[in-house]
């Protein structure tokens, strides 16, 4: 493969996160770090190693500021793009693209523009909970243990000073100012709920309880495409670390339904990865672009609108998550 993968946002906490867990799937790949700041983007490339290298971009121009001719083999943008520069130059180019910032609320002018031209590029939504990890781990334990599946609740559990970089502060901010209400699906009904109805106990792995809080990800529709369950949300909560604790990260998986017997079954796994949050979802990023690019799990997927299980076999993804370090248990 000639042309290299495009990381906008390759930089920051996530961003590096998706180059260093690429660069150990594909070796040889070749990554161009892509960001704002021309050092700091050198920094990472000169880091990540290998045929990688660093560009800087804006946003803001339709060109993105890059040189006339250069050509990608898939764009991943890893930070809000409010001016949707990023996917029309891929649609343009006609270069796979991968949304990994967009929450539920965010996704309709994306859809517009992939309605508009269906037959561009492949277009991945990936607006899921740890870059779609959360959905994918459901599917997986959902297929192996359960007849029916009546309800899914993920819950993410993260050191309560693991803010993430510029980036993901940002997103913070859109999810708490711009949309207040979280999406859930409750007795087959879809809600958007606030206060007390988007709040939650997570027990997390230590058997403590957490404050979770709802949020508006694209899990709930994925799941509840793909297994038809009447009830399905997915929250955050925090957790303060002590004394001289490393970093973790922690996905509640919580399953009901009838189980292979046709008996009622209630089932929870835990999967932990002992870094920042951002570790995890870059994961999700990397294999989703691993998968874009043929070079995982079949040929590259033909020109339409993606969610991550849509390209991605779970089974596959658990153990390759499992390979990268992160443990999985049923609790």
């Amino acid at each position: 493969m000639k042309n290299p993968v495009l990381l906008l946002g390759g930089s920051g906490v996530v961003g590096s996160r998706v180059a260093r867990t690429l660069r150990r799937l594909q070796p040889e790949l070749p990554i161009v770090i892509a960001a704002r700041n021309a050092e700091k983007a050198a920094a990472v490339a000169a880091k990540i190693g290998g045929p990688t290298t660093a560009a800087t971009v804006d946003l803001s121009r339709e060109d993105l500021g890059l040189d006339a001719g250069a050509a990608f083999s898939a764009i991943v943008a890893l930070l809000k793009d409010p001016w949707l520069s990023s996917l029309k130059y891929a649609q343009a180019q006609q270069t796979p693209y991968v949304s990994f910032a967009s929450f539920a609320f965010e996704i309709g002018p994306e859809i517009a523009h992939y309605v508009q031209r269906p037959q561009s590029a492949p277009i991945v939504v990936l607006g899921h909970v740890f870059g779609g990890v959360g959905t994918l781990a459901a599917l997986h334990l959902a297929s192996e243990n359960f007849k029916k599946v009546e309800s899914v609740a993920l819950a993410g559990v993260v050191d309560a000073d693991d803010q993430g970089g510029p980036a993901s502060q940002a997103d913070f901010e859109r999810l708490t100012q711009e949309c207040p209400s979280a999406l859930i699906r409750r007795d087959g009904l879809w809600r958007w709920v606030e206060g007390q109805d988007a709040v939650r106990e997570v027990v997390d792995v230590t058997g403590a309880p957490r404050r979770g809080q709802a949020l508006p990800l694209l899990d709930v529709v994925s799941l509840a495409a793909a297994l038809d369950a009447n009830s399905l949300r997915v929250d955050l909560a925090g957790r303060e670390r002590t004394g001289g604790q490393d970093p973790s990260t922690e996905l509640i998986v919580e399953i009901a339904g009838e189980g292979p017997d046709g008996a009622p079954a209630r089932r929870r796994y835990e999967l932990v990865d002992a870094d920042v949050y951002a570790n995890l979802s870059a994961h999700g990023a990397a294999l989703a672009t691993e998968r874009l690019l043929g070079l995982a799990g079949g040929q590259a997927p033909a020109p339409g609108l993606y969610h991550p299980e849509s390209l991605l076999e779970p089974g596959y993804v658990m153990r390759r998550l499992q390979e990268l370090g992160v443990s999985v248990r049923r609790a």
